[in-house]
């Protein structure tokens, strides 16, 4: 786990990776998810103020909290919306009212509350093999990893440069793999002229706030199920991710602030924010800084860019999604390769948890959705099940429980 000794000065060289780190993390969350956002306000016919409050709201509440939580912790607390929600409420917004689904994102937020509150989720966390934690890992980033070089059949040329790029970047200078990458891509879409941005004007986003409605059915079938999908499908995978690189904050203040966060800006459209678990994965690593001491600025970092794409709403959020698909998903992939390789190493250490930790890992990766729920919830349903089963029992000393895996940290020079 990080060490407990004193942080060594922050010298300027050191916020490059976390600063990139953190804005890599938010471009794959717009150019990669927002689109989900637009869909559910297209469907729920949403003007286009409502639609630009929406992401002011969202936006600004995710770049606050997760700004004040790594600042608080000194660790990389990256927030984000909850991606499987806006997915759930393009389906539920076309038979439900503006203002009751506005009353049910209040409910929701406020459960998230009590349950921080309460301290049970942090127990919960703590009874999960680290074996079965890396496997549900490892499984959530598999597709990412996949999809570094799917495109290569859609994009050869713009994958394929990515690609070599990020070999010979690791070979030579490892650090500045993924901020070369980035760099190297862009400017090779803007001399291709694929990405236009001419047209494009900042305007800034004005928050409207909206009367929240409440009834038993919206209760039903958007609150309840909008908690369950956020609890399983972020905050859990969100905490194995900073558990897997070694950080040990507490789930509850992370709970409780996040949730009084949705529960502020629901009036205003945010449906739901949390801690993030896919691009969290880019900024808890050590391509976010060899140091951990110095990663919670990836988080400072992703919280700055967000609060400032907030500010101008739809417009600069719209420059992400003019992002090509192919360039998104190459870039995070290629980001994430150093985790999944550790997160999947890690699952298979242990031989007393390996079976469990190799059901986890295929079952998250098959994305199995049932009742409305995603794979990363049935994945370690089916892990814990295996592991209770071939060792007779699921319980764990608090000490065996927190033990997932330590970063490594190697003394690479600044070169």
């Amino acid at each position: 786990m990080p060490s407990s000794a004193p942080p060594s000065p922050i010298r300027l060289r050191d916020l490059i990776h976390p600063i990139v780190a953190g804005l890599i993390s938010v471009i794959v969350n717009y150019g990669g998810t927002f689109i989900l956002v637009f869909q559910a306000a297209k469907v729920a016919g949403l003007s286009p103020e409502l639609t630009a409050s929406w992401v002011w709201s969202v936006s600004i509440g995710v770049g606050i909290t997760g700004l004040f939580l790594s600042w608080l912790t000194r660790e990389p607390i990256i927030t984000a919306w909850s991606t499987p929600a806006a997915a759930f409420l393009v389906v539920v917004l076309g038979t439900t009212s503006y203002a009751e689904a506005i009353g049910a994102y209040i409910i929701s937020a406020a459960a998230f509350v009590l349950l921080g509150i309460s301290g049970q989720f942090e127990k919960v966390i703590r009874l999960i093999p680290p074996g079965v934690a890396a496997g549900l890992l490892a499984g959530i980033l598999l597709k990412f990893g996949v999809g570094a070089f799917g495109g290569m059949s859609v994009d050869p040329i713009l994958v394929g440069l990515l690609v070599a790029a990020y070999l010979v970047l690791k070979r030579f200078t490892a650090r500045y793999a993924v901020v070369g990458i980035l760099v190297l891509g862009m400017a090779f879409l803007l001399i291709q002229g694929r990405v236009d941005f001419s047209g494009l004007e900042l305007q800034f986003a004005v928050p409207v706030f909206t009367r929240p409605e409440f009834s038993f059915n919206a209760l039903l079938s958007v609150a309840l199920p909008l908690f369950l999908i956020t609890l399983t499908g972020q905050y859990m995978p969100g905490m194995l991710v900073l558990r897997n690189d070694g950080f040990r904050t507490s789930a509850n203040p992370i709970l409780t602030i996040t949730g009084l966060g949705s529960l502020l800006m629901a009036p205003f459209g945010s449906h739901a924010f949390n801690i993030a678990a896919i691009t969290a994965a880019i900024c808890t690593g050590k391509e976010a800084s060899q140091d951990p001491s110095k990663r919670w600025i990836a988080g400072v970092a992703a919280g700055v860019f967000y609060i400032v794409i907030g500010v101008f709403g739809v417009t600069l959020a719209t420059v992400f999604m003019v992002l090509p698909a192919t360039f998104i998903t190459t870039l995070a992939g290629l980001a994430l390769l150093g985790t999944i390789g550790a997160s999947i190493t890690s699952a298979m250490a242990d031989i007393k948890s390996r079976e469990a930790s190799l059901i986890t890992f295929l079952a998250c990766a098959s994305d199995i959705t049932l009742f409305g729920i995603g794979g990363a919830f049935w994945g370690l349903l089916m892990g814990l099940v295996a592991y209770a089963v071939l060792n007779g029992r699921l319980s764990f000393r608090k000490s065996q429980a927190v033990s997932v895996v330590k970063p490594v940290v190697t003394t690479h020079d600044a070169r």
